[in-house]
């Protein structure tokens, strides 16, 4: 589901900046630059999310942290000095005209690396043991047959 939103969220993103730089960006050219880098990043994070393992992962993290940064700080900025951005970008005023989605996003995507990097570890870490409890098991087996009598 996560992902799912993300897709609709890059997709939207990209598709509106890419007009609004088109059609009329003298108006409110930083807005228009911050939506287009929006939509990048969720495309980034997109890609990041689905594909989530080595370096993936950390380009996740990056990304969804930058989106978080991206949207808090452009969120304030955009309430204190609105006249800096002359019409609103995805991420002004906390991402109020798509929902506030692209502020609760970032967030619960992190909670979701943080979860599922947990799982994983367990997992390897209880591969890990299962691999070591073998292989002991498998010494011990070995040594018993090459000295049946137990002494030496």
């Amino acid at each position: 589901m996560l992902i799912a939103v993300y897709i609709v969220l890059a997709l939207a993103a990209t598709f509106r900046s890419v007009y609004q730089i088109i059609a009329k960006f003298d108006e409110a050219p930083l807005a228009y630059a911050l939506s287009a880098l929006s939509g990048v990043v969720y495309i980034v994070a997109t890609i990041a999310l689905i594909k989530r393992r080595g370096a993936w992962r950390a380009i996740a993290w990056g990304a969804l942290i930058f989106e978080l940064c991206g949207v808090l700080v452009v969120g304030l900025l955009s309430i204190i000095e609105p006249q800096l951005f002359g019409h609103p970008s995805v991420w002004s005023f906390f991402g109020s005209g798509y929902l506030f989605i692209p502020l609760v996003l970032p967030i619960l995507g992190l909670i979701w690396l943080r979860s599922t990097g947990r799982a994983a570890a367990a997992q390897a870490a209880e591969r890990s043991w299962a691999g070591t409890s073998a292989q002991t098991s498998a010494q011990t087996s070995a040594q018993t047959s090459a000295n049946p009598g137990g002494s030496a």
